[in-house]
C-alpha cells in the first residue's frame, strides 16, 4: 500500500469514528508509525494529510465508510453504545424491588427530567423490578391540567413502557387523613396555632411550641377544626421531631396546611393538604417502595421523613442519592416556559425550539437515546454543568446510533438550481434504500439535465472533476458542463467532491424541513419519497436525519432531528 493510500485509509478512520470530520493531527502519527522513515519528512507528509483530509471531509459518513470498507475493511470498527452498569442496589432482591419517579404536574416533562426517569427505569428493568410513575399533585397553586395527561404518555414513551402503576395524589386525600390521625394518637403529631413568624423565632431558640404539650385528644379537636372552623393561615399539623436538633430546618417540620385555593381536579372537595414530605414518607409507605433514587438536594428532606417512618415504625426505604444536570444555556424550567406559550411566543410544548420530551420525540429523538445518556451520566452525587451544545453532542450521538440502522436514505437538494451536463447518457439508476441493505428500491431516469443545490453550484471551478452522487462525472469547462465518464475509479483518483443531486423530472415531491431554530428550509426530493408515512424517519444524503411529521399531495414537511 502506498504513503497517499495509507494516509487515506487512517483519514478515511477518524473521519467514521468522528461523525465524518477526519484531523490531520490524529492521522500523522499512525502514518509515520507505519512507516517510520517518514519521520523526517514531517512537513511534505502533513501537506498530503490535509489535502487528503479535505477530500475526504467533503464526502458523506455513508460514502466514507462504503470507501473504507473497499480499502482497509479491518479498520471499519463497528460503533456501539457503552453502557455504563448500573451500581448496584443496596438490599436489592430481584423480582421485589419498588421504584418511583415522582413529578409535579406544573407542566409537561422535559429532558431534566429523562435522566431521573431514566436510571429508575433502568434499575427496575435490572432487577426485575416495578416502576411507578406518581403524579404529586398537592399544592393546588402549582398545576397545568395538561400535565395529567401528558406526563403518563411521556413516561411510558421515554421507559418503553416500563411504567408498572400511575398514582394521582390528590385521589388519595382519604389515606393521608387516616395515617395524620394515627400519627395524632400515638402523640408524634400536632395541631399548631401559634403565628407563623412566632413559630420560627421560638424554631430558632430552639423553645417548644406550647401547642407541643397539648394531648393527643385535644390535638385530635384541633384536626377537625382545620377542616370545618380554622382558615389559610390559622393552624398547622406538624410532626415532632428533635427541638435541639443542630439543623433548625429539622425541628418540628409542617405536615398538613390549610389552602383553600381551587385544585383542578378536586375543586374545593378539599382545604386541608399533605405537604410533600408527609404525602411521599406515607406513599412510599403504602405502595412498598424498596428503593428511591432522590436528587442530593432531597437528603434534608429523608431526614424529615425518617422521623415518621420511626414514630410509626416502619422501615424506610433505601436511598440512592444523585446530583443535578445544570443545562445552562437551556430553558427547562415550566414556570418560565408557559408564559412564552400563552403570548405566543413558542407554538406550544412540542416547539421544535423548546427541550421538553414532546418536541424532541416529534424531532426523531428515541427513548433509548435518553436512557444512554442517563447511564452515560451515570448514579452519581457530583453535580453536572451541561451546555446545550454539549448536551445535544451527546444526546445526538446516542440517538444515531439507534436510528441509523434503520433509515432509509433519499437525495434532498435545498434550493434547487438547474444544470445541463452536455452528452451525459441516459441511464436508468437504482440505488439502495441502506447502505446494508443490498435491495434497491430508488429508481432514476436521467439524461442531460440535474437538479443540484444552488450552494454546490456556486462552488464549481473550471478544469475540476465533479461526480454525481453514485451517477456521473463531469467538468467544468468554459462555463459549462461536460460528461466525464460513469468511472468512479477515476474520480477517487482526480475528482474534486461529490455533489448530491436530482434528475429533472415532474415525479419529484417538494420537501419542506424544519429545522431546530424553527426556520424552514425548502427543496426539492426525489419520488419515492412520496411513499413515506408520518412519523417515519429518514437520513436526507448529505443533509441530516429527519422525522416526516405530514405530507399532502403536494409537500411533505419533515422535523429536523440531527445531522
Amino acid at each position: 500500500m502506498g504513503i497517499k493510500e495509507t494516509i487515506r485509509k487512517y483519514a478515511l478512520q477518524n473521519a467514521v469514528r468522528y461523525d465524518g470530520k477526519a484531523n490531520p493531527g490524529n492521522i500523522i502519527g499512525k502514518v509515520i508509525g507505519e512507516n517510520p522513515e517518514l519521520k523526517t519528512k514531517g512537513k511534505e507528509l502533513m501537506k498530503d494529510i490535509q489535502q487528503i483530509v479535505r477530500e475526504i471531509n467533503k464526502l458523506s459518513v455513508e460514502e466514507q465508510t462504503k470507501q473504507l470498507q473497499e480499502l482497509a475493511p479491518e479498520m471499519l470498527e463497528k460503533k456501539a453504545v457503552e453502557k455504563e452498569v448500573l451500581k448496584q442496589l443496596k438490599n436489592a432482591e430481584n423480582g421485589k424491588v419498588v421504584m418511583r419517579f415522582a413529578p409535579s404536574p406544573s407542566g409537561p416533562m422535559h429532558i431534566g427530567h429523562s435522566y431521573a426517569l431514566s436510571l429508575n427505569s433502568e434499575y427496575c428493568r435490572k432487577y426485575k423490578g416495578k416502576l411507578i410513575l406518581r403524579i404529586e399533585d398537592t399544592n393546588p397553586e402549582n398545576i397545568y391540567p395538561p400535565a395529567y395527561e401528558m406526563i403518563p404518555e411521556e413516561a411510558k414513551w421515554i421507559t418503553k413502557g416500563n411504567i408498572a402503576w400511575v398514582y394521582i395524589q390528590s385521589e388519595r386525600m382519604d389515606i393521608y387523613y387516616k395515617r395524620a390521625e394515627e400519627v395524632i394518637r400515638k402523640g408524634h403529631a400536632y395541631v399548631c396555632t401559634c403565628p407563623a413568624e412566632k413559630f420560627r423565632e421560638m424554631k430558632i431558640k430552639r423553645i417548644p411550641c406550647p401547642c407541643r404539650t397539648l394531648k393527643p385528644e385535644e390535638n385530635l379537636q384541633r384536626w377537625k377544626k382545620m377542616f370545618k372552623e380554622y382558615k389559610e393561615g390559622d393552624a398547622v399539623l406538624r410532626i415532632k421531631t428533635n427541638i435541639n436538633d443542630p439543623n433548625p430546618a429539622m425541628r418540628d417540620w409542617p405536615a398538613f396546611r390549610i389552602n383553600e385555593s381551587e385544585h383542578p381536579r378536586q375543586k374545593k372537595k378539599y382545604k386541608v393538604w399533605p405537604l410533600m414530605n408527609f404525602a411521599v414518607a406515607v406513599d412510599d409507605k403504602e405502595m412498598g417502595v424498596t428503593h428511591a433514587l432522590r436528587a442530593k438536594d432531597h437528603m434534608d428532606n429523608e431526614k424529615r421523613q425518617k422521623f415518621l417512618y420511626d414514630h410509626m415504625g416502619w422501615k424506610i426505604a433505601e436511598t440512592i442519592y444523585v446530583g443535578k444536570i445544570n443545562f445552562e444555556d437551556l430553558m427547562v424550567k415550566c414556570s418560565k416556559t408557559k408564559p412564552l406559550i400563552e403570548k405566543g411566543d413558542y407554538t406550544g410544548w412540542d416547539d421544535i425550539r423548546l427541550p421538553f420530551l414532546a418536541a424532541l420525540s416529534k424531532r426523531g429523538y428515541q427513548p433509548d437515546a435518553f436512557i444512554n445518556y442517563a447511564l452515560g451520566v451515570g448514579v452519581t452525587q457530583n453535580d453536572k454543568t451541561v451546555s446545550k451544545q454539549d448536551f445535544f453532542k451527546s444526546l445526538d450521538h446516542f440517538n444515531r446510533a439507534v436510528i441509523e440502522p434503520n433509515a432509509y436514505r433519499y437525495f434532498f437538494v435545498e434550493s434547487p438550481a438547474e444544470i445541463k451536463i452536455e452528452k451525459a447518457p441516459e441511464q436508468e439508476i437504482e440505488l439502495d434504500l441502506h447502505p446494508e441493505n443490498k435491495k434497491g428500491g430508488r429508481k432514476f431516469k436521467t439524461n442531460d439535465k440535474f437538479y443540484i443545490d444552488k450552494s454546490d453550484l456556486k462552488q464549481l471551478k473550471e478544469g475540476k472533476l465533479y461526480r454525481l452522487m453514485d451517477c456521473l462525472n463531469f467538468v467544468k469547462k468554459k462555463g459549462k458542463f461536460v460528461f466525464d465518464s460513469t468511472d468512479y475509479e477515476k474520480f477517487k483518483k482526480k475528482g474534486d467532491r461529490i455533489i448530491h443531486w436530482l434528475p429533472v423530472s415532474k415525479d419529484l415531491v417538494h420537501v419542506a424541513v424544519r429545522m431546530d431554530d424553527n426556520f424552514i428550509k425548502k427543496g426539492l426530493g426525489e419520488s419515492s419519497m412520496s411513499k413515506l408515512k408520518k412519523g417515519d424517519i429518514v437520513q436526507l444524503e448529505r443533509f441530516a436525519f429527519a422525522r416526516l411529521e405530514s405530507k399532502d399531495d403536494s409537500r411533505l414537511e419533515f422535523w429536523f432531528t440531527h445531522h
